[in-house]
């Protein structure tokens, strides 16, 4: 049994080398607010390179969805790293999307690089997207990690 043990762990090392750096995931998200009818719905997140590493810059693209027009407003990002939280920061909608938003489906992209001193663990960012007049449009949660659990959620994503 313990020789079965190390084969698989040994085989799912090899595994998890040979899982490309730069593929891309989808990840679910779950509302702030289950109960909340929210104008904008989003629909997953794609996350480029996948595994999440330090000083690479990553996309994060929001696929979402409204049935009104939106001109203007911020998103702000919260992390929390083990569920404590660590960093926050506020963007123009504008800069991550094109304005006005009309109808439909549309993309929001946040682009950033961890820093290399950006511990391995698990993640939580919570995002909320507000419109010009202060209104919450949708909040998000998502989870992600970095290290050798990431390699292993890769593998079971692909």
């Amino acid at each position: 049994m313990a020789q079965l043990k190390k084969t698989i762990g040994a085989l799912l090392c090899v595994v998890c080398l040979l899982v490309p750096l730069n593929s891309a995931t989808t990840r679910d998200v779950e509302y702030c607010n289950k109960k909340a009818n929210y104008a904008v719905k989003v629909s997953g997140i794609d996350i480029t390179p996948y595994p999440i590493s330090r000083n690479v810059e990553t996309t994060f693209a929001i696929n979402a969805a409204t049935d009104e027009t939106i001109s203007g407003g911020k998103l702000k990002i919260d992390v929390a790293y083990w569920g404590f939280y660590i960093h926050s920061e506020s963007h123009d909608l504008c800069q991550k999307t094109e304005c006005p938003i009309s109808n439909g489906n549309f993309t929001i992209t946040h682009k950033q690089a961890l820093p290399g001193i950006t511990p391995f663990g698990s993640y939580t960012l919570k995002m909320t997207l507000s419109d010009a007049n202060k209104k919450e449009l949708t909040c998000i949660n998502f989870y992600f990690s970095m290290g050798f659990i990431e390699a292993a959620e890769g593998l079971a994503e692909a």
